[in-house]
């Protein structure tokens, strides 16, 4: 038997794909959050911050919800992550900004 405690969490995009794609699963488990982003030259809340604003300009609104989640467990407040979105406006066009800031309104205020 296995102890709670110690057995492996399943990762969301195991619960999302599991045996229907496990490529992606080995990938995004291991490769992008086991190894790129345990990286030392950026931290977890610069990497948190570029992942957004990438999301955003992109209009990959889909992925914002878990990202911000994970931006403000990675330190970025929602002030910053706000101010973030709203400079993006300037450069990524005001339709992209205000999906994301949709986006954000719902994640930081329920």
């Amino acid at each position: 038997m296995t102890d709670e405690s110690t057995a492996k969490q399943t990762s969301g995009a195991e619960q999302m794909f599991g045996d229907f794609a496990p490529g992606l699963v080995h990938f995004t488990d291991d490769v992008l959050f086991g190894e790129v982003w345990k990286r030392d030259q950026l931290s977890a809340k610069e990497r948190s911050l570029v992942t957004i604003t990438c999301l955003a300009t992109s209009g990959n609104t889909g992925q914002l919800v878990y990202h911000l989640g994970l931006a403000r467990e990675n330190g970025n407040s929602e002030e910053e992550l706000i101010e973030a979105l709203t400079h993006l406006a300037f450069y990524a066009g005001w339709p992209k900004a205000m999906a994301a800031m949709s986006v954000a309104k719902q994640v930081f205020t329920s």
